[in-house]
């Protein structure tokens, strides 16, 4: 999920769970749609890194055959995510993981799909996180990492709502989605050497990696 803010302390939790279910609500299923089709994985493990109150993880559910972990730092998000999840009837499908991307605490080749939407322009350590998320990545196994708000529509009437509310949100999107951040994350996974791919268009900024059979 979006780490708008940053980190977050109980505070911040519950603003951003307030945001994921107001002006951003449309985005999550336009995305989970944009995920399944665009990466072909529609039953297995799905792993969603940095999920906050599990918005995208409880749509890709909700979509699909996919049984999904959940995995953030903060135990006040995975809370908040524990009870988003109940309300969706998903208790069953959906489990939460505390941990960090820089140490994933999965075995090697767990996660079917691996996805993440906003928690990339966060990570401290980019050649770490992916590495660490290539690890997790079962063969045959695709990632959807990036950032975006699924259509030019959703994206500019998100603006607009936002901006209502602080006039430095526009230029604090346009920076983690803008082509310097592009270019740093392309250097990361080109030293890597991980095979990957970008997306690039109105539905934002996504990196699919795919591991080999």
């Amino acid at each position: 999920m979006e780490q708008e803010m940053g980190r977050f302390d109980r505070e911040g939790a519950e603003r951003m769970d307030r945001i994921a279910k107001t002006a951003f609500a449309p985005v999550y299923p336009v995305i989970a749609e944009q995920i399944l089709d665009r990466c072909g994985i529609r039953s297995g493990r799905c792993l969603d890194v940095g999920s906050g109150p599990g918005s995208l993880g409880i749509a890709l559910a909700q979509a699909s055959d996919l049984a999904v972990t959940l995995l953030d730092s903060s135990p006040d998000m995975l809370e908040i995510a524990r009870g988003n999840i109940r309300t969706a009837g998903l208790s069953g499908r959906i489990s939460l993981l505390a941990g960090d991307v820089h140490d994933i605490p999965l075995p090697p080749d767990s996660a079917d799909l691996v996805v993440s939407r906003g928690s990339v322009f966060f990570w401290e350590d980019l050649a770490r996180a992916f590495s660490e998320i290539y690890r997790v990545l079962a063969p045959g196994g695709k990632t959807y990492i990036g950032g975006g708000f699924g259509t030019a529509e959703l994206r500019d009437a998100i603006a607009a709502t936002m901006t209502k509310k602080n006039p430095d949100w526009k230029s604090f999107r346009d920076r983690n989605l803008g082509p310097d951040n592009r270019a740093r994350i392309a250097g990361v996974l080109a030293g890597l050497g991980l095979p990957h791919r970008f997306i690039s268009d109105d539905s934002g900024f996504w990196i699919v990696m795919e591991k080999g059979e």
